[in-house]
């Protein structure tokens, strides 16, 4: 006969198993990774802001009000940290762009074109990060700068299948040609500090590229 466990003494065993000992006291797994991810949220804010670069561990952990031992137990090396806080924002991305794509709240390609634009081109972009990787790890970090490359590989396929499927009979925009202008976009309002541009770029776009769409 099968043997099963209460469900409290499941939850229990459960909890045991996601308990790490630190001299003597313990520490759930789930509070160090809370912890882990603060520091990757405060790292994202200082490589925005300061760059790959100059965004160095000192200012991370003063930031993040850790010990640099700490650190290093979490991430070994700064390049691992640039390379996780890359792939966080990748996901979250890549998960909204795909929420916008299978929603039923737009009703054609092109609105979901317009809103993939809106997504990546504003001040608290989860691109933006992802865009600095590009011009900024190459030749220091490889792997971070694959992360970010891989994105806007991801990326331009689905634009692809979008212009693809619009129902237009003027000459349809390349997947390039909106990847491009995401980016143009994006170091538009860093410069000027406003979203108005933006918005009017993007209404002249679809207003000429897609007025039959």
């Amino acid at each position: 006969m099968p043997f099963f466990l209460p469900e409290k003494a499941q939850a229990f065993l459960s909890l045991l198993a996601t308990t790490r000992i630190y001299n003597g006291k313990t520490m759930p797994t789930l509070e160090r990774s809370f912890k882990k991810l603060q520091v990757i949220h405060t790292a994202i804010e200082l490589f925005n802001l300061y760059g790959f670069h100059n965004a160095g561990v000192d200012l991370i952990v003063k930031k993040s009000k850790i010990p640099k031992a700490t650190f290093y137990n979490y991430f070994h090396s700064k390049q691992r940290l640039i390379e996780m806080c890359l792939s966080f924002q990748k996901s979250k991305l890549k998960e909204e762009v795909l929420a916008i794509i299978y929603s039923s709240r737009y009703r054609t390609s092109s609105d979901k074109l317009k809103e993939i634009i809106v997504l990546h081109v504003n001040f608290n972009s989860l691109y933006y990060l992802l865009l600095k990787a590009i011009f900024e790890t190459k030749q220091i970090y490889p792997q971070a700068y694959r992360i970010a490359f891989e994105y806007r590989k991801w990326l331009l396929k689905e634009l692809f299948d979008l212009v693809f499927s619009l129902d237009t009979h003027a000459l349809k925009p390349s997947a390039d040609m909106v990847l491009n202008l995401i980016d143009g976009l994006m170091f538009q309002i860093l410069s000027s500090k406003s979203l108005d541009e933006r918005d009017v770029v993007v209404r002249r776009f679809f207003g000429v590229t897609f007025h039959n769409a």
